[in-house]
């Protein structure tokens, strides 16, 4: 049986979320983000025993469809730009269409309609905040930086971050708060 949990962001929550259902004594087959896999279904009982333990962690279950569908493609973006640094051989519509087995426009649509924004500014501010991350690890150029995250140029990524923050990527390093966001608040 399969759950969908809306907030799982990061390895920390797939952690967090496996120990929790653990202790109600449920069996985690698979954790993806935004997904569990148990080997047996469970009852109305035990989903509201889930979902509080889960709420008070500030992860939600989800139930309709279209959550489902939305949280799904925030999540496979998420670990697009987070976690495998934007390594698609495809564009973002494809690499969508073909991970979700669902037409491009109707994801794009509900998307839309239900965030307030377009799938494309979503990849962008995640992309943005990942910039702003690598730069406060002062671990990495501005052009390794461009090139690990698809940019075609250090100068398009200076011009779309500064479009995004109002700062240049070099002021941002600079600054002691470096105004970062939780990538689940995006």
């Amino acid at each position: 049986m399969k759950i969908y949990i809306k907030n799982m962001v990061c390895g920390r929550c797939k952690l967090i979320v496996r120990k929790e259902l653990e202790k109600l004594g449920l069996l985690v087959r698979a954790i993806e983000l935004g997904e569990v896999e148990l080997a047996e279904p469970i009852d109305e009982e035990m989903k509201k025993h889930v979902s509080i333990r889960l709420n008070s962690f500030g992860f939600e279950l989800i139930s309709d469809k279209r959550s489902k569908t939305i949280e799904q493609v925030k999540n496979l973006i998420r670990e697009l730009v987070h976690d495998k640094n934007n390594e698609i051989e495809m564009n973002l519509s494809e690499y969508l269409r073909q991970k979700t087995n669902s037409d491009y426009n109707t994801l794009s649509n509900l998307f839309s309609e239900v965030e307030g924004v377009t799938i494309e500014k979503y990849f962008i501010l995640q992309k943005i905040e990942r910039v702003k991350e690598l730069l406060m690890y002062d671990e990495m150029s501005l052009s390794e930086i461009a090139y690990a995250l698809n940019y075609s140029s250090v100068a398009y990524l200076s011009n779309q971050f500064k479009k995004i923050t109002g700062l240049t990527p070099s002021h941002f390093k600079n600054l002691k708060n470096n105004m970062r966001k939780h990538i689940d608040e995006l």
